[in-house]
């Protein structure tokens, strides 16, 4: 009885953590969303104006699933608000959490100036005992920087502890991602932001690995850098298969039965995009040149990535013998399905290709609407699917949307001028986009037997 009681006013005072944080993308916004959720009172901070006008009229800046309708509930419950006032949010809150950008500089190095301008201003913002919590990915040594920034900018010398929290969340998955992870990495070398830390993640029902800084810090990149790495290999067994003739989907599905292996992040395609594996394995490869070491595994995975993304082209060109003057349908915009997000997307590397030959693009993503978020002239955005592929003289399946795997082949076909169909995903039947008289073009399978040189 004493323990349980114990337990509930522990869970009682769990419920009154009041959270900062510090950055409205996908990090920010999803965390803050959860912890609210979770009955934490949490206060978003971001100093764009506009989007905070956004939020706090309910609008979304990112498409996440769920986002939208748990933001409002938790909004309307008083235990989510939106600032711009950095002070005001740091001096209401018990931990401020960092997930601001650190995208990658043009010599491949995380851009930490966004956690840094904010911790100073954390440091002289700050009237009692804080938590400062490093959700933003950075390169190992960061916790031990922040520490010394608020320790130089503290008008007032108040007592604090800096943890390190990396993410694990996917775009399209973010919200479940991080109510029902695998695990939440804490790292900190101090009891007392360790208990309060651990507290607050009590009731999300995940394995919490407590750690040192140092090892949380290098967690994120060595996670990231090892899905990457699954990724292109894969891929470059896709490439051998279609030179020897095997079936990779076949191959990835047999190895994938092995548990030291696992089926996940085996899907051959065209390479993987979005704002995390492209920015972190690159960071990975800089930070560990400093230290004299060169990382050969990661930059190959980066080649071959980087390869990968040109491989709808190359079957484009020898199935055309001349792309100028052709149209395109493109199928899909976003680098993965479920997200608006078009970072690093292969769509981007496909159409700038396209372009160059001279051919024209008609372009169709369920999301993704607004031309700004890929900056080419002379597209042709519509509707449908079905619109995207009426006249064309090719269509190139880019991401692998439920929408396009339900989509009536049939119909599609008789839309088409032509009849060569690049699946950059393998999301259809080889056998099937035959028997209807595609020239179908995949990842990791002998290309069509009705292969043509020249049109």
């Amino acid at each position: 009885m004493i323990k349980l009681l114990f337990y509930l006013i522990a869970k009682r005072r769990l419920l009154k953590v009041k959270i900062a944080i510090v950055g409205t993308g996908y990090v920010g916004l999803v965390s803050a969303v959860c912890f609210a959720e979770k009955g934490s009172r949490v206060i978003c901070v971001d100093n764009n104006e506009e989007k905070i006008k956004q939020l706090n009229k309910g609008i979304m800046p990112i498409y996440e699933n769920d986002l939208e309708d748990m933001l409002n509930k938790n909004k309307c419950s008083k235990r989510l608000e939106f600032t711009t006032d950095l002070e005001y949010a740091v001096q209401k809150s018990d931990i401020i959490i960092i997930a601001v950008g650190t995208p990658m500089l043009p010599n491949g190095h995380a851009d930490l100036s966004q956690v840094e301008s904010v911790t100073e201003n954390i440091a002289k913002f700050m009237n009692e005992y804080k938590i400062i919590v490093n959700k933003s990915t950075v390169p190992v040594g960061t916790q031990k920087k922040v520490i010394k920034l608020i320790r130089d900018n503290q008008i007032n010398e108040y007592d604090f502890d800096v943890v390190s929290n990396p993410e694990f969340l996917r775009e399209g998955t973010a919200i479940y991602d991080t109510m029902h992870g695998d695990r939440i990495v804490i790292g900190t070398d101090n009891e007392r932001a360790r208990k309060i830390m651990t507290k607050l993640y009590a009731n999300f029902n995940q394995s919490i690995i407590l750690t040192s800084p140092e090892n949380a810090e290098m967690i994120k990149y060595a996670a990231n850098a090892f899905l990457a790495t699954k990724i292109s290999f894969i891929n470059e067994i896709a490439n051998i298969c279609e030179i020897v003739g095997a079936d990779v989907q076949e191959i990835a599905k047999i190895i994938g039965m092995d548990k030291r292996i696992s089926p996940e992040f085996l899907s051959a395609g065209i390479g993987f995009g979005g704002a995390c594996f492209p920015k972190d394995t690159k960071a990975l490869i800089k930070f560990t040149e400093g230290f004299g070491y060169d990382f050969k595994i990661v930059k190959s995975v980066i080649e071959v990535n980087e390869n990968q993304k040109t491989k709808p082209i190359e079957k484009l060109t020898n199935a055309l013998s001349c792309v100028k003057g052709r149209t395109i349908g493109i199928l899909g915009l976003a680098f993965k399905p479920n997200t608006d997000d078009t970072r690093e997307s292969p769509a981007i590397t496909i159409i700038n290709d396209i372009q160059k030959l001279g051919g024209k693009i008609k372009a169709y993503d369920p999301i993704v609407k607004d031309i700004d978020k890929i900056k080419f002239d002379n597209i042709e955005y519509v509707d449908t699917a079905y619109d995207a592929v009426k006249d064309v003289d090719a269509v190139i399946l880019v991401t692998e949307w439920d929408e396009f795997k339900q989509l009536d082949l049939k119909k599609v076909i008789k839309l088409m001028k032509g009849n060569i169909f690049i699946d950059g995903r393998n999301i259809y039947k080889y056998t099937k986009m035959f028997k209807l008289g595609y020239e179908y073009y995949c990842i990791g399978k002998k290309d069509s037997q009705y292969y043509k040189k020249s049109r």
